[in-house]
């Protein structure tokens, strides 16, 4: 058995989050000693179960000394084989002295690289990050890529579904689209918006609605966007959501419109609940999508092109149910549970013998 200890220091429970506490969870379930750390009164801590082993630490931000002082007593005490720090905040407040644990730092992102040197093996959850890192001066041989993963959703009743149309005003004869993500400029609601408003109002003799859940700066600067373009009664805003189950297994189609993503946790999330998956070509989407297999691909940034291509795949229950399947298919093989915790037991055992 390998002992680690999974460190963030966010306060949200956002994809990153969400996926750090999937592995701490998978960790444990496959026997292995685990331990996390996030910050007392966040978001993280409530979502982890209570038989996994937590330590709340501040992570105030990246020059709270108490923090780095807290995290190496922990590390001394607990003395875990591997501690792995996701994001910068834990990465830049984990420095650990001697020949002690193995520090992995996981990379979900394009970040900026200063503060990420003092730890001995890399892992990005996409090549390109993994590119980026190797481009940006870190060895190689340390640099490895590890997928995300999710676990397959069982499908909701249809009470709940119902009643979660209800409750977020949406007709029951109405066609939905659902979108899940933060509020910000680069994860292009506003550009989605811009295409639903291309749309007819109906498809078929059915209304057609479109459900963002999620929330940000941009929350009302989009919902005045949505009024100017008179969608008013046609767009919901479920809010952030703890569980997004709902608002993926309402979606007759499920659209990432991103301008930028470095892997895209809601693609695979959607494929986990069966959803067929439009996206914009981002990052994370070119690795994820076998166009026109497992997903369809739209540029980033083209409202009308957006459009066209979602009111054809509308058109074509075929074409839907072919794509959720082949998704669906993806979520369960190369981004599975099993697949994933088998790649980082493998990699802290090789770093093990190689390091210690």
């Amino acid at each position: 058995m390998i002992s680690s200890l999974h460190i963030i220091g966010s306060g949200g429970f956002g994809g990153a989050e969400r996926f750090f506490v999937r592995l701490v969870h998978a960790l444990h379930e496959a026997g292995q000693p685990v331990a996390a750390v996030s910050r007392p009164g966040g978001m993280v801590m409530p979502e982890l179960r209570p038989e996994i082993e937590h330590h709340g630490v501040p992570l105030r931000n990246v020059l709270d000394l108490p923090s780095r002082w807290a995290i190496r007593r922990l590390v001394r005490e607990r003395r875990p084989d591997i501690v792995q720090t996701y994001m910068g905040r834990a990465m830049r407040l984990t420095r650990l002295k001697g020949r002690g644990p193995v520090h992995i730092a996981r990379l979900g992102g394009f970040y900026k690289l200063d503060g990420y040197h003092h730890a001995e093996a890399w892992v990005g959850n996409t090549t390109a990050i993994c590119d980026y890192l190797r481009e940006g001066g870190f060895p190689a041989d340390r640099v490895f890529h590890i997928h995300n993963f999710v676990d397959l959703a069982p499908p909701l009743a249809e009470a709940e579904l119902d009643a979660a149309r209800e409750r977020f005003g949406i007709p029951a004869d109405a066609r939905v689209i659902s979108g899940v993500g933060r509020l910000v400029e680069k994860k292009g609601f506003q550009d989605l918006l811009e295409a639903f408003a291309r749309l007819p109002a109906e498809l078929e003799g059915r209304p057609l609605h479109l459900l963002i859940a999620g929330d940000g700066p941009l929350s009302e600067p989009l919902r005045k966007q949505t009024r100017t373009l008179g969608l008013g009664s046609r767009v919901h805003w479920a809010g952030w959501q703890r569980d997004p189950a709902l608002v993926y297994q309402l979606a007759e189609v499920f659209v990432c419109p991103s301008r930028h993503e470095p892997l895209g946790n809601v693609i695979l999330e959607a494929w986990s609940h069966g959803r067929p998956v439009l996206s914009t070509a981002s990052h994370g989407a070119l690795e994820l999508i076998t166009p026109d297999e497992s997903g369809v691909l739209v540029p980033c940034e083209e409202p009308p092109r957006m459009a066209e291509v979602l009111q054809a795949l509308l058109a074509d229950e075929s074409a839907q149910r072919q794509i959720a399947a082949a998704g669906r298919a993806v979520a369960d093989g190369q981004y599975g549970r099993a697949a994933v915790v088998e790649s980082y037991l493998s990699l802290y055992d090789e770093l093990l013998r190689h390091l210690r």
